[in-house]
């Protein structure tokens, strides 16, 4: 750490501790890493962190070497909140830990992938990716002799878990009481590391997707102008270099962009944080969100999700990759359901199938869903 922890900040000397027991740092080499260090590089190590670099952000990963994938699209979100955390005195490990694997539960083809599955297992529990991202580090990945999954922290399970249904809420309370679930049930927050996490997935997408759109030809600079946020920034870009043409205008647009959203929530969250005053990470949980936007830059934020939805999102041309993305996916479920030997013997002899065809699928890169499908279709 850079600087001390604020009182409100995950201290990891004060972690929660992990579900299986696990003998601390070798004597040899003290203090070489924390609990929320030790969670970062299992991540990065993880099979699931490398799958990210093959699957979806919005564009399919064969439609260009340039767009963003899961995997990019994390190291943003980690960059961006490290930067933030730094700011408000916050624990910089634990907030690059839950931005790293936020997404290691994401299926391939994007959201259409992630509707299309939860379609499938609607009779069977559905399917949640950030739920999954949890299953992905407490029992999918196979590394470790005596326990299944990563064994990570409270505090970077917490995070993972950004949004949770009631009914599966209430299933993981089962399991663990008092666990990274009870929130959606009582009503309490997360700590400030994940609730930072969670808005700078959002501050990363925004951006991140203007410049792939216009990137693929399917959104224009002048139509970019339609949105304020975006407008400000280009028009102060041209006051200050008005020879400047190009994608230098879009990138120093973005740039100016990103770093006022960043400003905006360093100030606005220290505005929070001396009206609540917390004095502990438990204080954190019984306020209400602290890490935000101000009102001004929400409501620009908004207006310039909503502009991408409509003319990205839903393009035609995306859609038609969305639809072919989510009868793959579909084909595929009900394939490996009736024909549970074509996946490995890992997923087939388990005895809850549809499940286990559900996490086989979302485990899946972009190009391996397709070879599948086109193996398994002929």
């Amino acid at each position: 750490m850079s600087q001390a922890l604020a009182a409100y900040a995950c201290d990891p000397a004060q972690s929660r501790g992990r579900r299986h027991p696990e003998v601390d740092a070798p004597l040899l080499a003290p203090n070489v890493r924390n609990p929320h260090q030790r969670d970062r590089d299992r991540i990065v190590h993880s099979t699931a962190f490398r799958r990210l670099v093959y699957k979806t952000q919005v564009f399919l990963n064969h439609e260009g070497d340039l767009f963003r994938t899961r995997l990019t699209h994390s190291l943003e979100v980690a960059q961006l909140g490290r930067s933030i955390a730094r700011a408000l005195r916050l624990n910089e490990d634990l907030v690059e830990a839950i931005a790293l694997a936020h997404d290691l539960g994401h299926t391939p083809f994007g959201h259409a992938g992630q509707d299309a599955l939860n379609d499938c297992m609607a009779a069977h529990g559905g399917f949640e990716h950030n739920l999954q991202s949890v299953r992905v580090v407490d029992e999918l990945e196979e590394r470790y002799p005596t326990f299944n999954g990563l064994n990570l922290s409270f505090e970077t399970r917490e995070g993972i878990l950004k949004h949770c249904s009631r009914r599966n809420a209430q299933a993981l309370e089962a399991q663990e009481p008092g666990g990274i679930a009870a929130r959606f049930l009582s009503g309490t927050q997360p700590s400030l590391e994940a609730q930072l996490c969670n808005l700078a997935d959002a501050i990363a997408y925004n951006a991140h997707d203007i410049d792939d759109g216009v990137r693929s030809g399917l959104l224009t600079i002048e139509q970019m102008r339609e949105v304020p946020l975006f407008a400000r920034y280009q028009d102060q870009t041209l006051a200050q270099h008005p020879q400047l043409q190009g994608r230098r205008v879009l990138y120093e647009t973005i740039r100016r962009m990103l770093s006022d959203q960043v400003y905006d929530v360093i100030e606005s969250t220290r505005s929070a944080l001396a009206e609540h005053q917390p004095d502990s990470v438990d204080a954190v949980r019984r306020c209400g969100p602290l890490v935000q936007f101000s009102a001004d830059m929400h409501a620009a934020s908004r207006v310039l999700k909503s502009f991408l939805f409509r003319n990205l999102y839903r393009h035609p041309q995306v859609m038609e990759t969305t639809h072919w993305a989510r009868a793959v996916v579909q084909e595929l479920f009900a394939i490996y359901l009736n024909r549970p030997d074509e996946m490995p013997s890992a997923y087939a002899q388990r005895e809850d199938l549809p499940r286990a065809v559900a996490d086989y699928l979302s485990g899946m890169t972009d190009r391996f869903a397709t070879r599948e499908h086109a193996r398994l279709k002929t």
